[in-house]
């Protein structure tokens, strides 16, 4: 997975993004149909069709999705929105500097969740509006890097956990029911390390030591890229001992062992919870 060439504050031409990725070169939300990317765009321009996009003091976002006229829905856009941590998408804000103007590269974001809210449409008229919470990527992955849990996990409780772990990769509905950025990255996290069962998913040895809480001690590493991007899903992050996150990142071979990590965890993930620490553990020359 590559590293998008863009710099946080940067002004980009926008016929420049899509000739070279593709995705409707029309109103606020882009999707690449050969790249995996949503590229989407903020700007004050959209209050007139019934947007109003605001930057938290946090660093996040609400967002509003596409739709100028009618209650929306989430299709298209929106829904690549709502999906791209599932659909293995990066999504990456921009924001307007005048009609025709280059515009300005934003980070990358995760969706943390989405509710409704009562706005008046481009004609005036009553509509429910998706309104997206965005989230910086570096704020959403901050629980994961070189974490461990402070407690063990009782393998009777690992089904449990497994169901936890995938429902929290799902973008929820509704204030009421929306999980934390951060829960969702514990929940994730705890899975991978429950599931490596004490040996390093990569090489297969034992953890190198326990924590004070007598757990053993794994590193959390993301799949999507080596360079520690792309958002938190179980299928997208493994748990290794330091020398291996290590080679991952900065190896000469990191590149190649990654990608064969993402397979082995990928298959990992399609597999019944009775195949999954004998898969893994024929890697340890079990």
């Amino acid at each position: 997975m590559p590293d998008w060439p863009f710099v946080e504050g940067r002004l980009y031409s926008r016929a420049d993004l899509h000739g070279a990725y593709g995705g409707q070169q029309r109103g606020g939300i882009a999707t690449p149909a050969h790249h995996p990317l949503v590229l989407a765009f903020t700007g004050p321009e959209g209050a007139k069709h019934g947007y109003a996009d605001e930057c938290r003091p946090d660093g996040s976002w609400r967002y509003f999705g596409e739709g100028q006229a009618g209650d929306m829905t989430l299709k298209r856009g929106n829904l690549a929105i709502a999906h791209h941590v599932t659909r293995g998408r990066d999504l990456l804000l921009f924001q307007t500097t005048g009609k025709g103007k280059p515009v300005r590269y934003l980070g990358q974001f995760v969706c943390e969740g989405y509710d409704y809210q009562a706005q008046p449409d481009r004609d005036g008229a009553d509509r429910q509006a998706i309104v997206f919470t965005l989230v910086p990527l570096s704020a959403a992955r901050e629980l994961t890097d070189a974490t461990a849990p402070t407690v063990a996990h009782d393998p009777g409780s690992f089904d449990a956990l497994r169901k936890s772990a995938y429902a929290a990769s799902r973008v929820p509905v509704g204030k009421s029911t929306q999980i934390n950025v951060y829960e969702r990255s514990r929940i994730i996290r705890d899975y991978a390390l429950a599931r490596a069962n004490g040996a390093c998913e990569c090489c297969g040895e034992k953890a190198p030591f326990k924590t004070p809480g007598g757990v053993p001690f794994l590193e959390v590493h993301h799949l999507r890229r080596v360079s520690d991007g792309g958002p938190d899903a179980p299928n997208r992050v493994t748990a290794v001992c330091p020398n291996c996150h290590r080679e991952l990142h900065y190896g000469v071979d990191g590149p190649t062992k990654n990608a064969a990590q993402a397979e082995l965890i990928s298959d990992v993930e399609r597999r019944t919870l009775d195949e999954i620490w004998p898969l893994l553990g024929s890697r340890r020359g079990a």
